[in-house]
């Protein structure tokens, strides 16, 4: 019985100071007494240095300032400030996240850092001029999905879309989807669950936050020969917002005030070559999709589809059509 309190009161000494103190706000000993016998623990400052000793042997490290009155505190975390800032920066600007739960995750990260940082966290968080999901189900799509993929099953939802008075038009009428579940893509601040059809091929795309009634199904996923090549890195970079479609090599040709931009879009691993002092040339694999044409005609004239011939086609009756809609 002896032995459980003593263990007992090392874990509250260890949940204290990690939640309360920091390199600039160390915990008195006689603060740790005091807060160790408000929960109906006994100490005194012979035993709580015994346990601090246990606790540094045993791998948690209690830092101490040596004084007339030790103060202790932790200062090794799992992460730091600026790590936990660029956790909750993503949080903040994710689309996919209701309010509620960006205000709920955005505590839990700060409160990693310890009670006293996370209030200076919080305050120096700008939020996000971000339009945010309603869809509150979100949290339990995403848990059935991940688990799906993990047990190997299927899942069924229903996929809608939104009319002119923001209410649900449910597609298929409302017919339940039926996929195998391949994993979960984060792009262009939406999350999207990457699957396949048994009945056709290629991959499919769904935005989570448009899925309705996610639930796994008691039915293994159909295994596919061609997913053993399957390249998810090399897949997201050839779609464009998403949108799937027939894989093709296209030859672009940009001005150089591009080349930061074509490097984020495609990686470094993109061979460019200069053809003239202010233009540059690549070619790539993408999937000919009304997005990719749409990122193409958006540069104007600093990027060009030089081939194949089927791709320029395309641009020209995009170009073609945007003009006759504005004459």
């Amino acid at each position: 019985m002896e032995s459980s309190i003593s263990k007992l009161k090392m874990l509250k000494i260890w949940e204290m100071l990690c939640r309360e103190t920091d390199e600039d706000h160390p915990m008195p000993s006689t603060t740790i007494i005091k807060k160790l016998e408000e929960m109906g623990i006994g100490c005194d400052r012979r035993t709580l240095y015994k346990d601090i000793d246990a606790l540094n042997e045993n791998g948690y490290e209690v830092l101490c300032n040596r004084s007339r009155q030790n103060e202790y505190y932790v200062l090794e975390r799992n992460f730091d400030l600026a790590e936990l800032h660029i956790l909750i920066d993503a949080v903040q600007a994710a689309s996919f996240v209701t309010e509620e739960k960006t205000n709920e995750l955005v505590n839990k990260i700060a409160s990693l850092s310890g009670e006293k940082k996370a209030e200076v966290l919080k305050s120096n968080t700008v939020a996000f001029n971000t339009v945010k999901s309603t869809n509150e189900r979100i949290y339990y799509s995403v848990n059935e999905i991940i688990t799906a993929i993990e047990s190997k099953k299927k899942i069924e939802f229903y996929y809608f879309n939104y009319d002119a008075s923001h209410q649900r038009v449910y597609r298929k009428d409302k017919k339940k989807y039926v996929v195998n579940p391949y994993a979960t893509i984060f792009s262009n601040d939406s999350y999207y669950l990457l699957c396949y059809h048994d009945n056709h091929e290629g991959m499919t795309h769904y935005r989570i936050d448009r899925m309705d009634t996610v639930r796994i199904i008691d039915e293994p996923i159909t295994k596919r020969q061609d997913l053993k090549r399957f390249d998810i890195k090399k897949h997201k970079k050839q779609v464009f917002n998403m949108f799937a479609g027939e894989n093709t090599s296209v030859t672009i040709r940009i001005d150089k005030s591009l080349i930061d931009a074509i490097y984020d879009k495609f990686g470094a691993s993109i061979k460019m070559r200069m053809i003239s002092e202010t233009k540059a040339e690549f070619t790539t694999e993408v999937q000919i999709s009304p997005a990719f044409i749409g990122w193409c005609v958006s540069f104007g004239n600093r990027l060009q589809v030089v081939s194949p011939c089927e791709v320029v086609e395309k641009i020209q009756i995009q170009i073609e059509e945007l003009k006759n809609l504005y004459n």
